[in-house]
């Protein structure tokens, strides 16, 4: 079974339509990777994908139970409580962190597991403490957002989404706000997250990156899938012009 599946998604802002028919399943333990030029629809399939914007047309479903339907020609939500439980099915990083800054690094981790999964505190602190063991940031624990460096915060921001126990992740630009020695701390960080079959969909520009974790490649363009394979078809031999001025301009031709 899929762990997400959408078809024939549409979103519009305004007069402006950004999305214009994406169908895209995505299978257990796969890693796939969204690479096009900014204003292509990336990161509002992200968004769209993860709830935080509402489609306004096409179906939308995690693990089989649908999140969203199309009924003439417009969508229907699930119920709230069904919305709720999908929600758990998956964590998102963004690409500034968002962490609270009034919060230490473990109660950043710790809080969401504790308060709405009601999960027990004793429990969810030993679990955050070996989320930032993981990470190499145990020794951080009880420092604040404002005292770690960007690749330090993001790992922080991953470890909190790991604490929900997510089956699936979603990261939009995870580098994007880093300079490339702390991008290398994440990429090796998502990179054992792939060697752990952890479920990624991963919007980058990393295209070296992209290349060695993905599974699977989607270069999207003009809010609509232009191209999509493996790393080998669509950048070392992509058939679509688009794709192929893309990579060329991002000086790495096939």
């Amino acid at each position: 079974m899929n762990l997400l599946e959408i078809k024939n998604i549409k979103k519009s802002f305004g007069e402006l339509q950004v999305l214009k028919d994406i169908s895209l399943s995505v299978n257990q333990t796969e890693v796939v990777s969204i690479l096009g030029p900014s204003g292509s629809g990336k990161s509002t399939l992200l968004r769209c994908i993860s709830m935080l914007e509402k489609i306004d047309d096409g179906f939308m479903s995690y693990l089989g139970e649908y999140a969203v339907k199309s009924e003439n020609g417009s969508s229907i939500y699930a119920s709230k409580n069904q919305l709720k439980k999908i929600h758990r099915y998956f964590g998102l990083v963004f690409q500034n962190f968002n962490l609270f800054p009034h919060y230490s690094v473990i109660k950043n981790i710790a809080d969401a597991p504790i308060h709405i999964q009601k999960r027990p505190k004793n429990e969810v602190y030993d679990e955050s403490f070996s989320l930032l063991k993981k990470m190499g940031l145990e020794d951080k624990q009880n420092y604040y957002p404002y005292q770690l460096s960007g690749g330090q915060q993001q790992r922080v921001a991953i470890a909190r989404a790991l604490a929900m126990k997510p089956k699936m992740l979603f990261f939009d630009e995870p580098t994007s706000a880093l300079d490339p020695e702390l991008t290398a701390e994440i990429l090796k960080v998502l990179r054992n997250l792939a060697d752990e079959k952890m479920t990624m969909i991963i919007v980058t520009h990393e295209i070296d990156f992209a290349r060695s974790i993905s599974d699977r490649i989607i270069f999207m363009d003009g809010g609509l899938i232009v191209e999509e394979g493996t790393p080998t078809d669509v950048i070392d031999n992509p058939k679509n012009e688009r794709t192929k001025a893309f990579l060329k301009k991002m000086n790495f031709d096939s």
